[in-house]
């Protein structure tokens, strides 16, 4: 798991390079994959439940889930969400992060530091003999208390040999303590923060793509978490920040 997840930080490394006014998602996507494959590693997304390619490229109001395309390209003060994940050895890796296009508005900006921000408020409870449902409330209550929408209909999730294990990591705050949290579990923990309602809408049209209902812009921001005995390990991020 470690080994998959560092590959993969390398992945988004190289795709951040790529990300620039002028490129087509396609073209980000190719990229992705090609340091996968260079890295060893199998590209999890292609083909999972026949999504079509290897990374999930999202723009502005796209959530997650966005189909690369090369008639799509990048503009100045765009954001775009970056999903991606490979398998290394059998056990399987997953992350994202949202990059701003070239100059990015204020508020594009803040939305993107939020989200982060949201994701690292909850691991300060991805700790042995937490509970799962803390790591939920915590990174909702932080969204709110910035005036952001929290994505309902989508969670972070158990990760290893398969890309989905249970549980469910929903992001907003659950009834009662939920699940023990100890040593050796692999959590994929992912914030998507809507800068607008919470409401979103699913393509009729590709069957993939999910969009803000009110057309606002939005952010996700993921790492593959280890639980040890001490703090949480960040198996797809290794420059690690506090929190606090």
């Amino acid at each position: 798991m470690r080994e998959s997840g560092h590959r993969l930080e390398a992945v988004h490394e190289a795709m951040r390079e790529v990300v620039r006014p002028g490129v087509s998602t396609y073209e980000v996507c190719a990229r992705g994959e090609e340091m996968i494959r260079i890295l060893g590693g199998i590209p999890n997304f292609k083909n999972y439940n026949g999504f079509p390619a290897a990374v999930c490229v999202s723009v502005n109001d796209e959530v997650v889930h966005g189909i690369p395309d090369r008639k799509r390209i990048l503009k100045e003060g765009d954001i775009v969400s970056l999903d991606a994940g490979l398998i290394y050895e059998g056990y399987h890796s997953d992350a994202a992060r949202t990059i701003g296009v070239g100059r990015i508005s204020a508020e594009a900006q803040r939305l993107i530091e939020v989200t982060e921000q949201c994701f690292y408020e909850g691991i300060r409870f991805a700790v042995y003999r937490a509970h799962l449902n803390q790591i939920s409330r915590a990174i909702g209550e932080y969204a709110a208390a910035h005036g952001y929408g929290v994505v309902e209909e989508l969670s972070g999730h158990g990760i290893g040999t398969r890309l989905h294990e249970p549980p469910q990591i929903p992001n907003f705050p659950q009834k009662g303590r939920g699940l023990l949290l100890v040593p050796g579990m692999t959590l994929a923990i992912e914030p998507m923060i809507n800068e607008g309602d919470k409401a979103v809408t699913f393509s009729e049209e590709d069957g993939w793509t999910v969009r803000t209902a009110d057309g606002s812009l939005s952010a996700h921001y993921e790492n593959t978490v280890l639980i040890t005995d001490g703090e949480p390990e960040l198996l797809t991020c290794t420059a690690k920040r506090s929190g606090n």
